[in-house]
């Protein structure tokens, strides 16, 4: 035996809130639209995307640290408006 192991290797990405590594699929993708922030939970919208764990606190510590504008190369705020509401209903 090669001692591999057949398992498939999960990507992992960074939350941008608490710059912790996670698996792909427990993070919220979120997409710059305009101006304003959209919650991308297929993973499918066109454009480049930032990672945060779906909670308030992560979300918070994003929002406060001006995570979005550095991680899509942007100028200016952005509305996170979308994203809070999609996160405070994934809680529930």
């Amino acid at each position: 035996m090669s001692g591999r192991t057949h398992a498939r290797a999960c990507p992992e990405r960074t939350c941008v809130g608490c710059r912790e590594r996670a698996a792909k699929s427990d993070l919220l993708r979120i997409v710059a639209t305009e101006d304003a922030c959209v919650p991308d939970h297929r993973g499918t919208l066109p454009g480049r995307g930032a990672y945060v764990h779906p909670a308030s606190v992560c979300l918070d510590l994003a929002v406060r640290r001006r995570a979005f504008p550095r991680a899509f190369r942007l100028q200016g705020p952005l509305d996170v408006a979308d994203v809070r509401r999609y996160v405070e209903q994934a809680a529930l």
